[in-house]
């Protein structure tokens, strides 16, 4: 009828609009001949033996070429049977080659242009990811396995040789003595750094044999020991007068054989010193220097080591307080370690011959005056002091002064030595800068009180925890990407900014290095230092491992970030594939930059 021609008419355009272009299959495709569509009609596919494939759409809506299915309307009963489609899988290869040829005859050339441009920013894309890893894997091999000493070790190798003498030397120091390795270290680096240690604890806690034992490896010196008292005088300290030199109306001293003229010296009880001992003592300690009569003499004092049972009481004594720049408060043997003291009892006194008396064994000979002499000058001339340990020592003395309570008083004098003394931790530590851990050592440094060595120890720890000004680089490295974007490709901008990236990357190496080995759980960079002991090397390491770790994540995050705009700008990559290279800081540009930049890169403009 009428009717029915039309309503076959009608699903014929609709099943052409439904037609699926192109080499994509399904369950339904391609369909099969005498395939019921509707309980009245049924679709007329191609024949088996045609081995042509569809084709796509032409401009007009329609199918291109005699390709096009047929779709006719007639009854169901008069459809005839179909068989099943043949194999086409010998064809295949022809058959996408006509297929890419229709293709390419029906698209449209801005199509076409646009798969081009495609191309071309997938090949400068997968050009920068290439050269950014080149440049990313030996960075990231360094900070994962290397120690972070050989980063910054323009003065290493010349101290090699004297670090193996420390560590021979404390291994020495250690004999007999049980939970005494950080003052034997302290003892060491106070010899080094030319300057003084105290000792302060309980009797019996064996202060005064760590004061002995530094003159047993100290070849060539003299040592002297005194224990002081209430009533002591300066004839004990600086030798009696000179009765010949009282003859000739001269006021002198004989100071053969005293402190005027010991290499170590070990002074007991050394704040029970009165009034008429201070002003010598606070000159031979200080300047080196000792006034015997009229003439000035300098005294060859290398490091006085004293040792007291408390506080001192007075205001005068403050001074003397001040000129011992190492301190450590020596507490008994733990409960754990009690057994182990009493078990070697019976070898002790063998250390104890075997350091305090015999200078003809080659372990004692392992330093001599001339290897502590020197080494602080040549501290002072090789090695240097970052600005972020500078900010660190003033945020420390600030922290100290105005937030604890109650304050702890830094004198001026204290933190300019303390610098010397880092900068020797560093020289012998075989390295060319201080590192954040060396600060560590200030623990044993600021405090006034035994109790406040832990508040500093623990303010330091937080701070080297801290994020490490990942925040900072990353702002700085957002302001460079919009600046980026705006030099649009420019070969003179892009040089320009290239050189600022280049900056950043070298701050972020540094920061990487300097938390090599993190990630397997240990810090090199404790676990080998000379002057902290194990036990704290292994307390600081379960502080900051973890956190250290998740630091490094986030600074090879960012490094990787930094070197992607750094080749994008050596290669004057263009901006919207900048924005396909790092999509979170386009983002951010396109959120919050000037709508002046934004828009010349992403509005077209009006004809």
């Amino acid at each position: 009828t009428r009717s029915s021609h039309h309503r076959a008419a009608v699903l014929s355009h609709q099943l052409r609009d439904r037609v699926v272009v192109g080499p994509r299959r399904s369950r339904a495709w391609p369909p099969v001949v005498g395939h019921r569509a509707s309980p009245s009609v049924v679709v007329l596919a191609r024949k088996p033996d045609d081995r042509s494939r569809y084709r796509q759409p032409d401009d007009e809506g329609g199918l291109a070429g005699n390709d096009v299915m047929t779709s006719v309307a007639m009854p169901t009963a008069a459809a005839p049977r179909a068989t099943p489609r043949a194999s086409t899988t010998r064809h295949r290869g022809g058959r996408a080659a006509r297929n890419a040829r229709c293709r390419a005859a029906a698209e449209p050339d801005w199509k076409t242009k646009q798969r081009e441009q495609d191309a071309l920013i997938s090949v400068e894309e997968d050009a920068v990811k290439r050269r950014v890893e080149e440049l990313l894997a030996p960075i990231l091999d360094v900070g994962a396995g290397g120690d972070p000493g050989d980063a910054a070790n323009g003065a290493g190798r010349p101290a090699s040789d004297l670090a193996k003498k420390i560590r021979d030397a404390t291994s020495v120091l250690e004999s007999g003595l049980v939970e005494r390795e950080t003052e034997v270290r302290l003892l060491l680096l106070a010899a080094f750094c030319g300057e003084h240690l105290l000792l302060l604890g309980p009797p019996g806690t064996a202060k005064s044999e760590l004061g002995r034992r530094l003159s047993s490896i100290c070849d060539g010196g003299a040592f002297f020991e005194r224990l002081l008292t209430r009533f002591s005088v300066p004839e004990e300290l600086f030798g009696p007068l000179s009765m010949r030199g009282l003859e000739n109306d001269l006021y002198v001293r004989q100071t053969e054989g005293y402190l005027p003229t010991a290499t170590v010296a070990f002074v007991d009880e050394v704040f029970k010193a009165n009034s008429a001992i201070l002003n010598s003592l606070l000159t031979i300690l200080n300047e080196r220097l000792f006034d015997n009569g009229a003439e000035r003499v300098k005294v060859p004092l290398l490091c006085l080591v004293g040792a007291s049972n408390e506080l001192p009481e007075s205001e005068e004594l403050d001074a003397l307080y001040d000129r011992f720049l190492l301190r450590s408060s020596v507490e008994q043997v733990s409960a754990g370690s009690l057994s182990g003291l009493l078990s070697m009892r019976a070898a002790e006194f063998a250390c104890d011959a075997k350091v305090g008396g015999s200078k003809d064994d080659p372990a004692c000979e392992s330093l001599s005056v001339a290897d502590f002499e020197g080494v602080k000058a040549e501290a002072e001339a090789r090695v240097d002091v970052p600005r972020g340990v500078v900010d660190l020592i003033v945020d420390l003395r600030a922290y100290l002064q105005d937030s604890c309570e109650p304050p702890v008083y830094v004198s001026d004098r204290r933190l300019v030595k303390s610098i010397a003394l880092l900068r020797v931790a560093a020289y012998t530590n075989g390295r060319s800068a201080v590192s954040e851990f060396d600060c560590l050592l200030l623990a044993n440094v600021l405090w006034q009180r035994p109790s406040e060595a832990r508040t500093i120890r623990e303010w330091i720890l937080e701070r080297l925890a801290r994020d490490r000004g990942v925040e900072q680089v990353q702002y700085l490295l957002a302001g460079l990407f919009g600046r980026a974007c705006r030099a649009d490709g420019d070969p003179t901008e892009c040089g320009a900014l290239a050189t600022e990236a280049a900056s950043l990357r070298g701050v972020l190496t540094s920061q990487i290095t300097a938390l090599a080995g993190t990630t397997s759980g240990s810090l090199p960079a404790l676990r080998d230092h000379l002057w902290l002991s194990p036990p704290e090397a292994e307390r600081a390491s379960q502080t900051l491992g973890p956190l250290f770790s998740k630091v490094r994540r986030g600074l090879e995050k960012l490094l990787r970030e930094t070197l992607t705009l750094e080749v994008a700008l050596e290669r004057n990559t263009e901006p919207h594939i900048m924005a396909l290279l790092l999509p979170d800081y386009w983002a951010d540009f396109i959120r919050s930059g000037p709508i002046e930049d934004v828009k010349p890169l992403g509005v077209g403009s009006k004809p």
